[in-house]
């Protein structure tokens, strides 16, 4: 059996379906959802369902990112947590005007999807799984503000700065790359940093490589980090914006 884990979503259907076939998932591989599924491109709706549907078929694990939250806040009416004309123009607005003609069950439904998402997943090989980051220097079991797991980028920026020849048994190597053999994330785009195909910093891997802007969506194989990538989603979706 394989594990493969994917980066963010944000809405575009197309790529899922273009890297599912191009990776060849079997109903027998593991599929890890790293966050983000919604907000960008027209299908968030459609997005869930399709995740929805897909669990009942092959194992799947689904982590929840900062979009995933926004978005269940607006469905639960709970907008006072957030800024909802920030949320707007950073693919709020699309994933709205996608909901305004799903009923009121798709809804339900949705929300409880959402509400099931999880935090962060650890394997059995000691490699964690999170949306964003962690900042508790004894690892995620011990984070006091669960939000940064979806919010944190100190994470990724304390990779990108570290100095690859600094040894980890350094006094100053940073404690939190030495809890997990490998962590996978995404939330912030490879593609800020020039790079369109996933990044390995240190035990991090980032392979969110900016599926919501002008990127592609990617899936990886853990196991061997064999990757396969849809069309960049400007392609797929030639008449919309996302979050561009």
């Amino acid at each position: 059996m394989r594990k493969f884990v994917l980066g963010d979503i944000h809405g575009g259907l197309k790529a899922v379906h273009q890297v599912l076939e191009r990776a060849k998932i079997t109903q027998n591989d593991t599929l890890i959802f790293l966050g983000d599924f919604v907000d960008g491109w027209s299908e968030s709706p459609a997005v869930l369902d399709f995740l929805i549907e897909l669990q009942k078929k092959q194992p799947c694990i689904f982590i929840r990112g900062n979009h995933d939250e926004l978005l269940l806040d607006w469905l639960l009416g709970n907008n006072e947590k957030f800024d909802e004309k920030l949320w707007f123009q950073h693919g709020g607005e699309a994933t709205v005007k996608s909901y305004q003609n799903c009923d009121a069950i798709t809804k339900l439904k949705h929300i409880h999807f959402l509400q099931s998402l999880q935090d962060y997943y650890l394997d059995d090989n000691n490699r964690l799984f999170i949306h964003a980051g962690f900042t508790n220097m004894k690892g995620v079991d011990y984070e006091y503000f669960k939000p940064l797991f979806y919010w944190d980028r100190t994470l990724w920026e304390m990779v990108l700065a570290l100095d690859p020849h600094l040894s980890k048994d350094n006094i100053t190597y940073p404690n939190r790359l030495t809890l997990y053999n490998e962590i996978y994330i995404g939330h912030t785009p490879v593609t800020k940093i020039n790079e369109t195909k996933p990044v390995n910093k240190a035990c991090v891997w980032n392979v969110d490589t900016g599926a919501a802007f002008k990127g592609k969506l990617t899936i990886m194989d853990i196991d061997t980090k064999e990757f396969w990538q849809s069309d960049a989603l400007p392609d797929l979706y030639p008449h919309e914006n996302g979050r561009n």
